[in-house]
């Protein structure tokens, strides 16, 4: 048997560069240091590289190992410099590679470095247990390339520029952790509503996003990606209080939805064209193009199909409702929720519900 191996947060990594960083400041170098977490473990975290700079400033590096997850950020250097002070104080500031926040809704501050609450708790506790009695610190932090990876996060939709976030509750990353990508993906809730919006579009992922703002002149910040986690995000959704939800995408992902299946990932379940070819039979389908529709190997060849027939609305309509009721069901009727379902080319195939919250957006439906 294999055990996956767990690795250390971005935020355990900056706690360790920065108390390895003072220790060489106080004292001399060190090939590794001791630091806690908010779990009650101690973790021991080597460190790549200690120097002094002059007398009054030191500089350390540890590397974030995400170990057997699969993280953009493995293998980035934390980088942080210390400079002791008289004060009694500790500051923590960003630097390249480190983002700042430009949206509210975020659990840091709009204008401060996207260094998370825990991690700047560890980095301070790290500090602490070493840092002189009456002395205070200031420790600033790079990530060479952390713009560049970045980029290949949730960082630019939610707001944070420039670099990456220093993250982490616990100090410790599960392998493969689907618990934290979903969490990754409620923070586009918090966005906007903290931007004051009351009606929230949920797409599958960037087909859904690109249609919203095409289709409704949707704004950036009321476009949340789900991700094949719908169910999870529709109650997430509503747990923070939002009333209008619009669910948006392509066929090929919403219509799983209709047969009450809301981890749409094509590993857990698939029923495109089962659902497909049931509903198109509602809507008048013969049954050899019922036969056509099951045997079909994508979303786009089933809508050809139908689109041929006449049958496409009726039957794209017919979905749209039951998809509403579903989700509808599944909030427990605490949201409005409409819905559209649309082709690759961004067609709208079926839709259900209210529009009413996205009139002052809206283009064309």
């Amino acid at each position: 048997m294999s055990f996956l191996r767990y690795g250390i947060t971005t935020g355990a990594c900056a706690a360790a560069a920065a108390k390895a960083a003072l220790i060489t400041l106080l004292d001399k170098p060190v090939e590794r240091v001791s630091v806690p977490t908010p779990i009650g473990l101690r973790l021991e975290v080597p460190v790549k590289e200690c120097r002094k700079i002059g007398s009054e400033s030191a500089v350390a590096c540890a590397v974030k190992d995400s170990g057997d997850d699969v993280d953009v950020t493995d293998g980035l250097n934390i980088m942080a410099t210390v400079r002791v002070t008289d004060d009694g104080k500790l500051a923590i500031k960003g630097g390249e590679g480190v983002g700042i926040v430009t949206k509210p809704g975020l659990p840091v501050p709009v204008g401060e470095p996207a260094i998370n609450p825990v991690p700047r708790m560890m980095i301070e506790n790290a500090l602490r247990e070493v840092l002189p009695p009456g002395k205070g610190v200031e420790v600033s932090f790079e990530v060479p390339g952390g713009r560049e990876v970045a980029e290949k996060t949730f960082n630019p939709k939610l707001g944070i520029v420039g670099g990456i976030s220093i993250l982490g509750t616990t100090g410790i990353v599960k392998p493969y952790s689907l618990e934290a990508y979903r969490r990754s993906l409620v923070s586009q809730i918090d966005v906007a509503l903290a931007s004051g919006y009351k009606c929230v579009f949920l797409v599958p992922g960037n087909i859904g996003a690109k249609f919203a703002k095409q289709i409704f002149n949707a704004p950036e910040d009321t476009i949340v990606q789900t991700g094949d986690f719908i169910g999870y995000m529709l109650r997430k959704a509503v747990e923070k209080g939002v009333k209008n939800i619009v669910l948006l995408g392509h066929a090929g992902k919403l219509v799983k939805l209709a047969a009450g299946i809301f981890n749409t990932h094509h590993k857990v379940a698939d029923a495109r064209m089962e659902v497909l070819a049931a509903y198109a039979g509602a809507a008048g389908a013969k049954p050899q193009i019922i036969d056509k529709i099951l045997h079909s190997n994508t979303a786009e060849e089933a809508i050809a199909l139908l689109k041929e027939e006449k049958l496409a609305k009726p039957t794209f309509d017919l979905i749209a409702e039951r998809i509403r009721l579903r989700c509808t069901e599944k909030v427990e009727s605490k949201a409005e929720i409409s819905v559209v379902i649309i082709s690759l080319d961004g067609e709208i195939l079926g839709k259900s519900g209210d529009f009413g919250c996205t009139e002052k957006w809206q283009k064309s439906t």
